[in-house]
């Protein structure tokens, strides 16, 4: 299936700040706990993806407001698209769009769906593509929406898109033989972007369920026990203070 895959261009590790702290250029987010806080406030879980939805317009003023040039939102996997109940995922879609309409409005993330958009039917799939296209100019962060998105899927997405330029070149044999880390790297959904640097995580889950495999492999990881709508500014601080403590070793 098609997705959104940008032009090459090599990925690197993120460089240390000045005064010797690791910096932070992309920050990615797992929005875990929409329904369950909706449940515990004994409302409908439409209410639960609102105040989740409040809470990304939220957390995008922080990041922009700390420097981050790229945040990536797990919005729905292709999981949740598979396992949820019909009615209530037509409504988290709805939301979903909304919010991102009205952040496209407000011109300033550069907003770009990844993952196999043609699962969520035309008319969503269409309006995925729409707010792509209208902030592809904006001058601030570029924000990642993971949706119908799973990260073995878009490795897969990679090789066969590496299989398919060479086999029009007539090159597959060579690229058989010379098949490189950094030849799958350039055909992922972020090829044009840094790895992420920190991973969070709301609700006190522990683990990153399918959200790039490959690029995080030297991420940190922050797992934060609030439900993503009660995240906090001091929760969010914390995540970057105990991310500017560690010392980033990728692999040394």
């Amino acid at each position: 299936m098609t997705a959104f895959v940008p032009p090459p261009l090599q990925p690197h590790p993120t460089p240390a700040c000045s005064d010797g702290r690791p910096s932070l250029r992309h920050v990615a987010v797992i929005m875990d706990g929409n329904r369950r806080w909706a449940t515990e406030h004994h409302m409908a879980p439409r209410d639960g993806y609102r105040a989740g939805a409040a809470k990304v317009k939220e957390f995008l003023s922080w990041c922009d407001q700390t420097g981050i040039e790229i945040i990536t939102l797990m919005a729905a996997s292709a999981d949740n698209l598979l396992h949820r109940d019909p009615e209530i995922l037509a409504e988290a879609m709805s939301i979903i769009v909304t919010t991102l309409n009205e952040l496209a409005d407000h011109g300033r993330y550069r907003l770009r769906p990844i993952g196999r958009l043609p699962r969520l039917g035309p008319v969503t799939e269409h309006a995925l593509r729409r707010v792509r296209a209208q902030t592809t100019a904006a001058p601030g962060p570029t924000v990642n929406i993971a949706i119908a998105y799973n990260g073995q899927e878009e490795i897969t997405d990679a090789v066969q898109a590496l299989v398919a330029r060479h086999l029009h070149q007539g090159t597959l044999s060579s690229l058989t033989e010379h098949l490189s880390p950094q030849d799958i790297a350039e055909q992922l959904y972020t090829a044009t972007q840094p790895d992420p640097d920190l991973v969070i995580r709301t609700s006190g889950e522990q683990r990153l369920s399918t959200l790039m495999p490959w690029q995080t492999v030297y991420s940190e990881l922050c797992f934060i026990p609030a439900y993503w709508p009660d995240l906090t500014h001091s929760d969010f601080a914390h995540a970057l203070t105990s991310y500017h403590q560690r010392h980033r070793r990728f692999g040394a």
